[in-house]
Parts: structure tokens; sequence; C-alpha cells
């Protein structure tokens, strides 16, 4: 019996060569799956440039809207406080005083023209 016989073959044990293909072959899968996924990366960040573009169109056009609004109420609060206004206040506070009082003459008034019982 020759035990010196290389028996590596015989139990199906690959060669380096065919070892070395393998290893290859697993490295060009991982490759590809790296691609696909890089590829899919990209998408998703082109996606996301995207949207954060469309949002800050937005908000430069709400900041826009809220600026105009607030100069557009500071323009009706100093309309409000004008002399002119404070005026308007004034004569409808002195109207509403003579109405009082008119209404208070002409309860005296009447109690002094009704017949006495």
């Amino acid at each position: 019996m020759n035990i010196d016989q290389d028996t590596c073959e015989w139990l199906g044990c690959p060669t380096p060569l065919e070892m070395y293909k393998h290893q290859c072959a697993l490295l060009e899968d991982e490759l590809t799956l790296a691609q696909v996924q890089l590829t899919k990366a990209r998408r998703n960040i082109a996606g996301l440039v995207h949207m954060n573009d469309v949002l800050t169109t937005g908000k430069a056009r709400a900041e826009e809207v809220a600026t105009a609004a607030t100069t557009e109420m500071e323009e009706f609060k100093r309309a409000c406080t004008e002399p002119g206004v404070l005026g308007m206040k004034l004569v409808a506070q002195q109207r509403d005083h003579l109405l009082r009082e008119n209404q208070r003459l002409l309860g005296e008034l009447r109690k002094l023209t009704e017949p006495q019982p």
C-alpha cells in the first residue's frame, strides 16, 4: 500500500485554482450588490436634494408672505393710532356721553310735566 498518494482529490477537495475562481466569483457578487446599493443610494440622495430644494423654495415664499403680512399689520396698526382715528374715538365717546345726558334730562322733564297724583 502506497501511503504517499495525494488523497485530497479523493474527497472532492478543490484545487487552489478552483478556490481562487470561487473567491473571485464571491467578490464579483459582492461588488455587483454594492454597485446596486450605491445606485439606489444615489437615487435616494438625488430625491432628497430635490425635496430639500422644494422645501427651501416653499420656506422662502412663506417667509415673504409672513413679512408682507407683518408689514401690512404694522401699517394698519399705525393707521389706527393716527390722530384722526383717535379723534373719531373721542367724538364717539362725547356722543355717547351726550346721549346719556339727554336721556337723563328727558326723564327729569317727564317727571316735571306729568300730572301729580
